[in-house]
């Protein structure tokens, strides 16, 4: 399958992959097709460490978005990396609490594969990999009690299944 995602900076066309990761890509498809990730913002761009920037959670208000599903459980050692232009499940230190938010790595992240029991990716982008490299460079603030918070606005206008 794949989803192409309009952004303020662009559109990027994503390549999931259920064959790895089936609980995450029919996770993440089930948000595009009700249309949960449109008018959502990218709340968390960091470029230390880890380079990531991470969305599917807030609206542009910003306010929780509301309409989250059941969390699903982590697959992880798939034989898929954290690797530039691949897309993951975010989630917190329950390992299988991963929903709606989800994270672009910016560069070769392969230490999320296992790092607190590593983070599930699940696509990679197939065209639009410019728009990763611009959110990149959006300078960051602390805004809204959250750290590496946009000083720029990022949204995502759109996210569609296309194939």
């Amino acid at each position: 399958p794949q989803v192409s995602m309009q952004t303020s900076l662009g559109a990027v066309v994503l390549e999931l992959n259920p064959t790895a990761a089936p609980l995450s890509t029919d996770n993440f498809l089930q948000y595009v097709n009700s249309k949960f990730y449109d008018n959502t913002i990218i709340h968390r761009i960091v470029t230390t460490g880890i380079f990531v920037a991470q969305g599917g959670w807030l609206s542009p208000t910003p306010a929780v978005q509301p309409g989250q599903k059941a969390a699903i459980a982590l697959e992880v050692n798939k034989g898929l990396s954290n690797l530039k232009g691949t897309i993951a499940m975010a989630r917190s230190a329950d390992l299988n609490s991963a929903t709606s938010q989800y994270f672009f790595n910016l560069k070769d992240n392969a230490a999320l594969d296992t790092s607190n029991g590593g983070y599930a990716v699940f696509g990679k982008v197939v065209s639009g990999m410019e728009v990763l490299d611009a959110l990149a460079k959006v300078k960051t603030t602390t805004a809204y009690g959250l750290s590496d918070f946009p000083a720029t606005g990022v949204t995502v206008l759109s996210a569609a299944q296309t194939k």
